[in-house]
């Protein structure tokens, strides 16, 4: 849209996760007035800072793909560039088999090159199955398929049970038997298009990786917590004249014609109706408690649910497709220990596979991966585990002490940690994580074709290409470019979505 390309237009983003508020920040860096509106009390979404037993720590997500540019960018440009920190240790266990089992080298999500990256984890009988893949007659793929089922079928389901259900279910605390291969693995889905051996495929992968000759760490995090880069954003955002406003949610997003806003419900917090270049083709109209503003442009970067709610007026069958959208829900325990009570494995952590029958999904020895957690207070040991997978309600009803009860149990299983906590603190991420199953991407498509009928309208968020910090950013700066014509990065997104790479225990 010409307003926000030229500077001159006000645009209104709804909600101040770190996708709003890296659109927000893009969008003032070109010049266009802002004003982010969130429905809760917070800026951050599920990037949230806290303490425990003094220490800081993430209560949310703890650390960000740093091969894919876009998170570390942000953090270096609002100033964090000397806080961000590699983990202390990527040396992570599988918790499978009765036995902590050091977590397999020389996969993609799970899926090996060869049978021997796998010994140790997989039972004599699952690596001979794997063995198989190289004489099996081609599987075909469509448009798409379930991580699960095409993987199962070239080389057997315990190398899903085991191993990629574990490592998917860290990132989407989904089903690998339901999440789409195209939205959550896309080199694996473009290898298995013009591979016949899944294996092959897999060390074709590896091998353009190591002449690429990427270096430096896979995964960043913060001193302080990743939950800081949200807060950091939002100073950068306000530094720079936006406007952020929180325990402001919008009730209504519609479409008026130039002249048609004199409606009243409260004062114009967005300032008078906009002159700039949209004006000749209608302005947005939001609502949000008693305040009612008038945008050049609209960014909609909320979850999918309230976005379906703000889109059925103008955009009925973008709501439609964003209202199938599902999430799942889980919750993170933190336990602060005297470390001459705990003695922990090396490592950063373990994932538990689901078919060992155990509750918690994962656990992070969140001193050892990270070293400024160890700095905070030399005495004290952090670790969290994480509950909760697609489907499970069962286990997210118990109360606090119960969820903490059964992760001091799995954790003695595990470790033989049996110390009582310093101080535990629970964290519920209520519908947390959209879900990518089979169609996913195709969806996608659907609800930006649908919103692309509307001018001055962008969408983003982790229900769309990837629910990593990186991919949220990518979403954000697309949705910008958007705007201003520019549909490159919409593009580049629909076409390759961005990953969301395990990024240790607990992710």
């Amino acid at each position: 849209m010409s307003a926000t390309g030229t500077g001159t237009g006000h645009v209104v983003v709804i909600g101040a996760g770190i996708a709003g508020l890296a659109a927000a920040h893009r969008l003032l860096a070109r010049g266009a007035r802002v004003t982010v509106l969130e429905a809760s009390g917070r800026v951050g979404g599920k990037l949230l800072p806290g303490e425990i037993a003094g220490v800081r720590v993430d209560l949310g997500a703890e650390s960000m793909l740093a091969r894919r540019p876009e998170a570390v960018a942000l953090a270096r440009e609002v100033g964090l560039a000397e806080r961000l920190q590699p983990p202390a240790t990527a040396t992570a266990s599988i918790w499978t088999r009765g036995a902590l089992r050091p977590m397999p080298k020389g996969h993609v999500m799970g899926v090996p090159g060869t049978a021997a990256a796998l010994s140790g984890v997989l039972s004599e009988e699952g690596l001979a199955r794997i063995e198989r893949d190289a004489y099996l007659p081609r599987t075909e793929v469509g448009d798409d398929v379930a991580v699960g089922e095409y993987v199962a079928a070239r080389l057997g389901r315990e190398v899903v049970d085991r191993l990629v259900e574990p490592l998917l279910g860290g990132v989407y605390a989904g089903d690998a038997y339901r999440i789409s291969l195209r939205s959550a693995v896309p080199q694996l889905y473009q290898a298995a298009r013009t591979h016949d051996s899944l294996t092959l495929a897999v060390r074709e992968i590896q091998a353009k990786a190591a002449a690429n000759q990427q270096t430096g760490p896979v995964f960043m995090g913060i001193e302080g917590g990743v939950g800081t880069l949200p807060l950091t954003v939002a100073d950068s955002v306000r530094a720079r004249g936006g406007e952020i406003l929180t325990g402001a949610p919008v009730t209504e997003l519609r479409r008026v014609a130039p002249g048609g806003t004199g409606e009243t419900g409260g004062p114009a917090v967005g300032g008078p109706q906009p002159t700039g270049p949209a004006d000749a083709h209608g302005v947005w109209r939001v609502v949000a408690g008693d305040r009612v503003l008038y945008a050049d442009a609209v960014v909609v970067a909320v979850p999918a649910p309230a976005a379906a709610a703000l889109l059925r007026a103008e955009a009925p069958a973008a709501a439609a497709e964003l209202a199938a959208v599902e999430y799942a829900s889980m919750a993170l325990i933190t336990l602060a220990y005297r470390r001459a009570d705990a003695e922990l494995p090396a490592g950063s952590g373990f994932l538990v596979p689901p078919v060992d029958g155990r509750t918690i999904k994962a656990s992070t020895f969140a001193s050892h991966k990270w070293g400024w957690i160890a700095d905070e207070d030399p005495d004290v040991v952090v670790l969290r585990t994480s509950v909760g997978r697609y489907g499970e309600t069962a286990v997210l009803d118990r109360d606090d002490a119960d969820l903490v009860a059964v992760s001091r149990h799995d954790l003695r299983e595990a470790t033989g940690l049996d110390a009582t906590p310093l101080k535990t603190r629970v964290t519920r991420w209520t519908g947390g994580l959209p879900q990518y199953p089979v169609g996913h991407h195709a969806r996608v498509a659907r609800i930006r074709e649908h919103v692309a009928r509307l001018p001055a309208l962008a969408v983003c968020g982790a229900q769309y290409d990837g629910v990593g910090i990186p991919a949220c950013v990518a979403s954000a700066y697309a949705a910008v470019d958007q705007l201003a014509g520019d549909l490159r990065g919409v593009e580049a997104l629909t076409a390759a979505p961005v990953q969301s790479l395990h990024g240790g225990a607990g992710e």
